[in-house]
């Protein structure tokens, strides 16, 4: 997809569009009945707010973007047409401020905010039919990567926002219909033994240019770096591996864990009375049951799936427990690409490394200024997807990002060898 020309974009964004609204049915039946009222999170958007914005978003980068056809060389703060929505920047835009004051906002109704977006969805389309064929290469048909630039980021960008609607569900422990609650479960994992990976030099990112498609800004430039041999798990920790080290006292041994993620840990243990990973109810020590409220249902999960909702800072606690450590970004992604047909297996959940997140030599920021560059240096980097993650976003060169602390994400990890 990060390729795909103007008919394949065209069947995506209405996928995308059409699965956003199906998401968003699951808040309309449990929320709609008192019209979407609830205490604030500090994790969680307004669900109309959260709804809305992925119409803005689209509108404000394609409809809306007179320099739509210059890619990555776009200006972002150059002057936008109007909305066809006279409160969207308002509502849904930069003005809206950070997550806390969105929930002070005058939102628009469930009706309003769903015609916004087919509506958007419309106009984006008429734009994308319009767009001029490459004059070079590529398949008939098919507009440049820089005229096809911004129907490309606001596919994965909604389909981001997609998984952001699940993550908030399970958060707020809306129930699910069957087929959903099934799909964004997390399978049981064939355990293999670890893999050893010959040293290599790892051109690392992603390329950029005309032809190479489309990257996201933090994936450029691409650049070599000399990897030397190590040992990481074939697949994320276990439940059951997990276990062992919340028998072992894990949560109540400083030693094990770094100044900063023990302050956090005592946090919660004073204000939430919790001594284990989130949404967990009971972990039986000598039977290894792990009861987890998932999407407000407790299921006792089973031995073999990955661990779930845990922070950087319990990833790095079990790892020194188990007297290994956290794969280093690259690492992780040489293994994601030469060891996939010896049992490297990714893709059930997002996964910690022990890199913060960094800029990569001749990191540039892209049109979409606030996606990458605010967030170095204090976040850690999750490599993979998860159970939530649409087929197209899965890529072993993403990078996503989130504070040490954040255990709502379908986050998880695995580990190398000292």
């Amino acid at each position: 997809m990060r390729g795909a020309g103007r008919e394949l974009l065209s069947l995506a964004l209405m996928d995308a569009r059409n699965h956003t609204l199906h998401l968003f049915a699951q808040y309309q039946q449990a929320l709609e009945s008192g019209g979407f009222a609830m205490a604030p999170l500090a994790t969680v958007n307004p669900p109309l707010w959260e709804l809305g914005h992925a119409g803005w978003f689209q509108e404000w980068w394609i409809a809306r973007n007179m320099q739509r056809a210059l890619g990555t060389r776009c200006e972002p703060a150059h002057a936008r047409l109007a909305s066809i929505e006279p409160g969207a920047d308002r509502w849904w835009g930069a003005q809206a401020g950070p997550r806390d004051a969105r929930w002070a906002l005058d939102l628009p109704d469930m009706g309003h905010c769903r015609a916004y977006l087919l509506d958007t969805l419309e106009g984006t389309l008429d734009l994308l039919e319009k767009t001029a064929p490459a004059s070079h290469g590529g398949h008939r048909g098919e507009g440049s990567d820089d005229a096809l630039y911004f129907y490309r980021l606001c596919l994965f960008y909604e389909d981001m926002r997609g998984e952001a609607l699940v993550r908030n569900a399970q958060t707020l422990g809306l129930a699910l219909d069957k087929g959903l609650q099934a799909a964004f479960t997390p399978a049981p994992m064939a355990v293999r033994g670890p893999l050893l990976i010959p040293a290599t030099v790892w051109q690392m990112g992603s390329a950029a240019g005309e032809g190479a498609g489309f990257a996201f800004d933090n994936e450029i430039a691409q650049h070599a770096v000399s990897v030397p041999e190590f040992e990481i798990d074939a697949q994320p920790v276990s439940w059951a591996q997990y276990v062992e080290f919340v028998g072992d006292g894990g949560y109540d041994r400083e030693e094990l864990w770094q100044a900063d993620g023990w302050r956090w840990l005592q946090g919660l243990a004073a204000g939430e009375g919790r001594r284990g990973p989130r949404y967990v109810d009971q972990i039986g020590i000598a039977s290894g049951a792990v009861i987890q409220n998932r999407f407000g249902v407790p299921h006792r999960m089973q031995a073999s799936q990955p661990a779930m909702h845990l922070s950087w800072w319990e990833a790095d606690a079990w790892c020194r427990w188990a007297g290994r450590r956290l794969p280093a970004e690259v690492e992780w992604e040489v293994a994601a690409h030469a060891a996939a047909r010896r049992g490297f297996h990714w893709g059930d959940v997002w996964e910690w490394v022990g890199t913060t997140f960094r800029p990569y030599p001749g990191f540039a920021p892209g049109p979409w200024q606030a996606y990458s560059q605010p967030h170095f240096g204090t976040h850690k980097v999750l490599r993979g997807a998860s159970f939530a993650t649409r087929a197209r976003m899965k890529n072993p060169k993403h990078r996503g990002f989130a504070l040490p602390e954040r255990d709502d994400v379908f986050c998880g990890f695995r580990s190398c060898a000292p």
